[in-house]
């Protein structure tokens, strides 16, 4: 009996909000995934763009890839998703991928609806399928699991394919140790518990991270240079700073909320969070709350959603 296949998996780096993206393809149908993508924002001039998201869409057209899925691991407050541009740049291509999140969006979109003031309309049916804890789907001939992974934020999942999980915020490289769990509905008790159950896979799988923000003093060779898509379950057993063989959970909590009670509010949370929760949409007149008009050129309002 052969063995399953391992993904061929593309690592695409943000530099301007440290984000990694990443595509999962089948090396046997060369149907594929996307992960958390990103969408261009530029805060001085309110502009959105898909330069990032552009080079995602050549890269899957240079190998001849069917995008199936375009996943979310959560609602990102650091940065805007491409998923609806994507998937509608796609559809023009004749292809069909359906755009997948985690179930407990929905109290995320509740709580950012009052918030910000998102008409319901705006959040129904803006995401194709919301993934169930540990639900198996395929991606050509890979098969795939969903991680329930909350803490960061509760709505967050991380992504088993094969030897390698894309975790998304809920682990970062040793180096950088964990996320914030002070957005509503975050908990440092429940990061914890889904950084363990990270470390309780085998040593050998990678985990792929969803942010790399380096140190001065991190050497840069490798694949992606100073900033590191992976590293494996031992790396991160052995040098993780904030959870490493070793250390205590209460530590840990104490520390987590120490730190989070110093930290502002990034830099586009309050962009980022209106097109997130949408599914990747602008709001309908264009007129984002606290920041105003959006603008982009020729129809990229329109694509996004815009009336």
């Amino acid at each position: 009996m052969s063995s399953p296949p391992q993904p061929t998996i593309h690592t695409i780096f943000e530099p301007t909000t440290g984000t990694w993206q990443y595509i999962i393809a089948c090396p046997l149908t060369h149907h594929a995934a996307i992960i958390d993508s990103v969408l261009d924002y530029m805060p001085s001039t309110q502009t959105v763009s898909s330069t990032t998201a552009d080079s995602l869409l050549s890269l899957i057209q240079a190998n001849n890839y069917t995008i199936d899925y375009i996943l979310e691991t959560h609602a990102h407050a650091d940065h805007l998703t491409a998923s609806y541009y994507l998937k509608q740049r796609l559809l023009s291509l004749g292809q069909d991928p359906k755009i997948g999140i985690g179930k407990r969006i929905t109290t995320v979109q509740s709580t950012f609806a009052k918030k910000l003031s998102i008409p319901q309309a705006e959040l129904e049916n803006v995401f194709d399928h919301l993934w169930t804890d540990y639900e198996e789907f395929q991606i050509g001939d890979l098969k795939a699991e969903v991680l329930h992974l909350p803490g960061h934020t509760p709505d967050h999942v991380g992504y088993k394919i094969g030897e390698s999980v894309f975790t998304g915020d809920s682990i970062f490289n040793p180096d950088v140790g964990s996320a914030r769990c002070d957005f509503p509905g975050g908990d440092a008790h429940a990061l914890w518990t889904s950084m363990s159950n990270l470390l309780s896979l085998p040593e050998c799988y990678r985990l792929y991270t969803g942010h790399d923000y380096p140190p001065t003093d991190r050497e840069g060779s490798g694949e992606g240079g100073k900033e590191k898509p992976y590293t494996t379950v031992k790396e991160q057993k052995q040098f993780n700073k904030h959870v490493k063989e070793g250390t205590q959970k209460e530590d840990f909590v104490n520390w987590r909320k120490e730190r989070d009670g110093g930290l502002g509010e990034p830099r586009l949370m309050g962009v980022a969070l209106q097109v997130n929760v949408r599914g990747g949409r602008l709001p309908r007149d264009g007129v984002m709350v606290g920041v105003g008009r959006v603008r982009g050129e020729g129809d990229f309002l329109g694509i996004l959603g815009v009336m």
